[in-house]
């Protein structure tokens, strides 16, 4: 079954419904965003989520300690790291979490480096933009990644919203899609009622 990770978590009452609905991750931004949390008002959100739901930390450039810190404080289940790590520095947490190595999509060439990445378990692909690093709303060109061969697991983020996750899906057979400011009322809060209708959709979503 097609997953679904909510990410830009930035309060307790969406996490709650996040889980509610059926989201199988939730994310927090522990870095420069208008999502940003820090892992001590975290932890007091990820206290509270059910067993079986993954709590996914995001990173950018982060320094190693700040990282093991909010794994520590925050219980995390997986690290995505949406910079220019290196797989060195990815391989360095594998024996905390799993990692998602993130990639930023402007055109082919972007996805040279992606073999590099031997130490991560799934790769993650997101809208690139000079100024943020995910949480654009936008979608990049899915075409560029049809029919090439992964050796990892691939996650898909960047504009999903319950009108094109059909047809991505259909496209692409990720493992699951990473969704953040495509339901937001504001930056750092969900509505509620598109949060629910895109878990909704994508769980009802045949993959293949």
């Amino acid at each position: 079954m097609l997953k679904i990770k909510i990410c830009g978590i930035t309060n307790a009452e969406d996490a709650q419904r996040a889980c509610e609905y059926g989201a199988d991750a939730l994310g927090f931004v522990f870095a420069k965003s208008p999502r940003m949390i820090n892992p001590e008002n975290a932890s007091r959100i990820t206290r509270q989520i059910p067993p079986f739901i993954a709590k996914v930390g995001v990173f950018v450039d982060a320094d190693k300690a700040f990282v093991i810190k909010a794994i520590k404080k925050c219980k995390l289940d997986t690290l995505q790291f949406h910079g220019h790590e290196s797989d060195k520095y990815c391989s360095f947490f594998r024996k905390y979490c799993k990692i998602i190595k993130a990639f930023r999509i402007k055109e082919s060439s972007d996805m040279e480096s992606i073999e590099k990445y031997i130490h991560v378990n799934a790769y993650l692909f997101d809208s690139y933009s000079r100024d943020i690093y995910g949480g654009t709303g936008i979608a990049f060109a899915h075409g560029l990644l049809k029919n090439r061969n992964f050796k990892r697991p691939i996650i898909i983020a960047g504009g999903i919203n319950e009108k094109n996750c059909g047809q991505i899906a259909a496209l692409l057979h990720p493992f699951a899609f990473d969704v953040s400011s495509s339901i937001e009322s504001n930056p750092g809060k969900k509505d509620l009622g598109k949060m629910k209708n895109i878990i909704k959709k994508v769980k009802l979503i045949k993959n293949s």
